[in-house]
């Protein structure tokens, strides 16, 4: 298969790539920039969404602790059938026998009951507290969760960006490309070039085809990418509205950045709550060791009433009011166990605090670093696409007067395509380097 059969071929792959489907040949391109592609991210994300009812059963369980102190009010309802027994009286002179405990085999029984805890030793004042911190903290997930989206979503939107950028600047290079092949097969044929210059050229032709295949479908990619992220159903096409220019941060911008005083992250503020629940937990499990005072209560209507003498088959009332006192004096080692494995359990999360302080103050000069590089990059890709068109323009005379190749060409045009992809790649990770150290810096 000769080089001029294999350029045909891929021309006629990207031109059917490029035909829409009927099914979506009216449909028009969704349009966004950044903060939509951003809102409709966190809209959308599923992993905000089981945060969010995370958030709900934390103050579910909160709101549960807090009932802890409530008394409880519960009606009580029994029937028991028992076996017939002989009845008991008492004989009487002159009066009829007195019944003191009569054959009544079905027992109806309804209380009203009240059970009221009044003093726990601060346990359950340790543990409201202690759901009170988890749900700050289940928060703070939210918070976090939110500003991690926020960061893949402009990741996946600079992605797109880029990738559409790099599409346009392989269409340029390969119409380029398309009109030098043209100029120098009519050269051909008027016989001033050999044949090989012709052939290196369609080669050169071919490979920038290959690029432009590859640049479509890596554009494909970014849009199936940014579309999972804000949760598009619609395989419409995406059009970022936003175009690929430089930052306006500049260097010091970012230093003085930096050199703020850092908000609070999130993750931190999460890890605090946690340590103070667990801290709480340590208190209520220490709480154990204190007396227990509950007030009981309750409203009786029975037939027969137990709480009445002597026993008779009618309906009765009554009531009763008692203070309990429970102090556990022996548990086994119950009590210690507990306290032990919430003091491990609050260690645990004082050493994670302590490391995550440790990995922000190396991502934030990392992120920084970074920052001033992709900066830097900027400016050495803008000087490569001038020196590459210069060397472009130059070359280009010295063939139109016939002291240069075609070949010296093809690799100015080429060199001039690497710069111009250099420079795009080189913005999009500026973009990237500096919503990477908005996110370290809790922004």
């Amino acid at each position: 298969m000769t080089l001029r059969r294999i350029a045909r071929n891929a021309l006629a792959i990207i031109a059917f790539a490029s035909v829409p489907s009927r099914g979506h040949a009216q449909e028009a391109p969704l349009k966004l920039t950044l903060d939509e592609a951003i809102a409709r991210a966190e809209q959308n994300s599923h992993r905000v969404a089981e945060l969010l009812a995370g958030v709900e059963a934390a103050a579910a369980a909160e709101a549960g602790r807090r009932a802890d102190d409530m008394p409880i009010v519960a009606v009580r309802g029994w029937y028991t059938r028992t076996n017939h027994v002989k009845a008991f009286a008492v004989l009487r002179p002159i009066l009829p026998p007195q019944v003191l405990y009569p054959d009544v085999p079905d027992n109806y029984h309804a209380r009203l009951d009240l059970q009221w805890p009044i003093y726990t030793g601060g346990r359950s004042n340790a543990l409201e507290r202690a759901a009170h911190a988890e749900r700050e903290a289940a928060s703070f997930d939210v918070a976090a969760a939110r500003a991690d989206l926020r960061l893949e979503a402009t990741r996946a939107f600079w992605a797109l960006v880029t990738a559409r950028q790099t599409q346009e600047v392989l269409a340029r290079s390969l119409d380029s490309i398309d009109a030098h092949v043209a100029e120098l097969r009519a050269r051909l044929d008027q016989g001033l070039i050999p044949p090989n210059e012709l052939l290196s050229a369609e080669a050169q032709q071919s490979r920038q085809r290959l690029l432009a295949i590859d640049a479509q479908n890596l554009r494909g990619i970014a849009e199936a990418d940014l579309r999972r992220v804000i949760g598009e159903d619609d395989p419409r096409s995406i059009e970022p509205a936003a175009p690929l220019d430089p930052p306006a941060q500049t260097e010091a911008d970012v230093a003085a950045l930096v050199a703020a005083p850092r908000r609070v992250r999130p993750e931190r503020a999460a890890l605090d709550n946690r340590v103070e629940a667990a801290r709480e937990r340590e208190t209520a499990a220490s709480a154990a060791a204190k007396p227990h005072v509950s007030i009981a209560g309750g409203y009786d209507y029975a037939r027969p009433n137990p709480s009445i003498f002597p026993r008779a088959d009618e309906w009765n009332d009554s009531w009763d009011v008692s203070v309990n006192l429970r102090w556990s004096l022996w548990d086994g080692g119950r009590r210690r166990a507990e306290e032990a494995s919430a003091a491990a359990g609050t260690r645990a999360l004082l050493a994670r605090t302590s490391e995550f302080d440790r990995n922000l103050a190396f991502e934030i000069e990392q992120r920084r670093l970074q920052a001033q590089s992709a900066h830097a990059a900027i400016a050495a890709a803008e000087d490569g696409v001038r020196a590459a068109v210069e060397a472009r323009r130059v070359v280009g005379e010295r063939f139109n007067a016939g002291v240069a190749t075609s070949a010296e060409v093809l690799d100015a045009q080429t060199d001039v395509l690497q710069a111009e992809l250099t420079r795009t790649r080189a913005i999009a990770d500026a973009r990237l380097a500096l919503a990477r150290l908005d996110r370290a810096l809790g922004r």
